[in-house]
């Protein structure tokens, strides 16, 4: 791939999403979904592309068009399909840069009802594949009883973790689950947004949310946003002189360390594996972990560190930390969408679509009817991302809080964020989604079956029974 290639793919990727702003602007009904300008013009991309336009020509045009695959070149679509788990790792690596870290007890005491909440949603996940897998996706499909586990890798892990691990399930003589994962994934991103920006704007219509209130008149506001405004919020603070560096790039540069201090404690970990459990049982699961929630450890050591000095200096700004943030989400949304593919499902399309059902059904669910009774306080901003989490992906749940929350009036954001210090090192990409496979073809399903339902009960009773409790105090 050349340095043209790749810098060209990232040019056009940009006009996308100021087409996508254009769309937004003319077409009132996108406005009222609150659909930010990086999905509409993913889409746009998407539909233009090689996954839908490209098939549809490939009929009627010769081998050698250049319009073979769509109107958008297979290149740009290879460049776009890696910037989502590279964008990823900067929009952890920055959710606690330019925040005061609490104390444990203040963090378990703030996040504590998302936690709960989001462990109920990721176990439950392995309970009702399990469930499929054992009474419908073997006796009726043939599928291996690691079928079961595809719920939680596809919809919680999403595309990265789901080809992460195409090399285990090849290992184990499971090559189509590679396939199902990413086809799970797929549609979840994809029905993660739309239910969710459709619970979005019913709840703002009904009155379940604290933060946004109903608009009258959204086109006008979209258009306001240009307009000359003395009230207009900073961007940030520059905290050194221009002269010295640029605040913006000195902000960049601690979004890097925390990277790269999040990569180095995995490849510690890796190190650590191969000289103890996993030299000793031949199971290693480390290499699967995404570097995303240890670069958000990366971030907390850097920010406690600040924190120590910070009577006296302030060096980051949260203001230019929250841009940063901005502008990768903005990137990975609508690289993600442009890149799907739609081909991932493969011929097993009825267990797909079982999955599928069974897993979006779960997670509507449990936000219609747990996430009120978990949640003490702004139950509806708290459960929207990890709703978004858990049937699309980490960053769709972000998406959706902030499109809920956008300027972190709730505890929301930063719950989210404290959730996946505990969250994300065991699922949704962690260690257990990365081991789950394996553990299913050594032990079986019934062993691992039990163990999720252990800890799915543990996490609900302690949700509806403690936090819920809160809310009559």
């Amino acid at each position: 791939m050349s340095p043209d290639v790749i810098g060209m793919s990232i040019l056009v990727l940009a006009l996308f999403l100021v087409l996508g702003m254009m769309i937004r602007f003319l077409v009132p009904v996108f406005q009222t979904l609150f659909l930010p300008s990086s999905i509409i013009g993913g889409f746009l991309a998407l539909l233009i592309g090689p996954q839908v336009l490209g098939r549809l020509l490939d009929l009627s045009v010769d081998e050698g068009s250049i319009f073979k695959d769509g109107l958008i070149p297979n290149d740009f679509m290879e460049v776009w399909s890696t910037l989502p788990g590279l964008l990823i790792n900067l929009i952890f690596a920055g959710l606690f840069l330019g925040k005061k870290i609490p104390s444990p007890k203040k963090m378990w005491n703030l996040a504590g009802p998302q936690i709960t909440f989001g462990m109920t949603l990721g176990w439950g996940m392995y309970v009702i594949g399990l469930l499929l897998a054992l009474f419908v996706l073997n006796p009726f499909f043939g599928l291996p009883y690691m079928a079961g586990v595809l719920l939680e890798i596809g919809f919680e892990g999403g595309h990265g973790t789901a080809a992460g691990l195409r090399e285990t399930f090849s290992q184990l003589d499971f090559e189509e689950g590679t396939d199902i994962a990413l086809g799970l994934a797929t549609v979840g991103i994809i029905a993660g947004t739309a239910i969710g920006m459709v619970l979005i704007n019913y709840g703002i219509r009904k009155n379940k949310t604290q933060v946004i209130e109903k608009k009258q008149d959204s086109e006008s506001k979209d258009w306001e946003t240009f307009e000359k405004n003395a009230e207009r919020e900073s961007a940030g603070e520059l905290t050194v002189k221009s002269s010295i560096l640029e605040s913006l790039t000195l902000h960049v540069a601690f979004f890097g360390l925390a990277v790269v201090i999040g990569y180095g404690l995995l490849q510690g970990l890796i190190l650590l594996e191969s000289v103890t459990w996993g030299d000793w049982t031949g199971t290693y699961v480390m290499e699967y972990v995404p570097v995303f929630p240890l670069a958000m450890l990366g971030s907390v050591l850097i920010q406690l560190v600040h924190d120590r000095f910070s009577d006296k200096y302030k060096v980051i700004d949260r203001g230019l930390v929250n841009r940063i943030q901005g502008f990768a989400l903005d990137v990975l949304i609508i690289s993600s969408i442009a890149s799907l593919s739609l081909s991932a499902i493969g011929e097993h399309l009825v267990p797909f679509l079982i999955l599928a059902g069974a897993g979006i059904l779960w997670t509507l669910l449990a936000f219609i009817f747990i996430a009120p009774r978990v949640m003490p306080d702004y139950w509806f901003e708290r459960a929207i991302g990890h709703f978004g989490q858990a049937i699309g992906m980490t960053a769709t749940g972000l998406l959706l809080v902030k499109v809920v929350d956008p300027d972190d009036k709730s505890p929301a954001t930063d719950g989210f964020g404290y959730t996946q210090l505990v969250f994300e090192p065991f699922l949704g990409g962690g260690l257990f989604t990365a081991a789950s496979v394996i553990l299913v073809s050594s032990f079986g399903p019934v062993p691992i079956l039990i163990f999720t339902a252990v800890l799915f009960f543990f996490w609900l009773c302690l949700g509806i029974f403690h936090f819920g409790r809160q809310q009559e105090e």
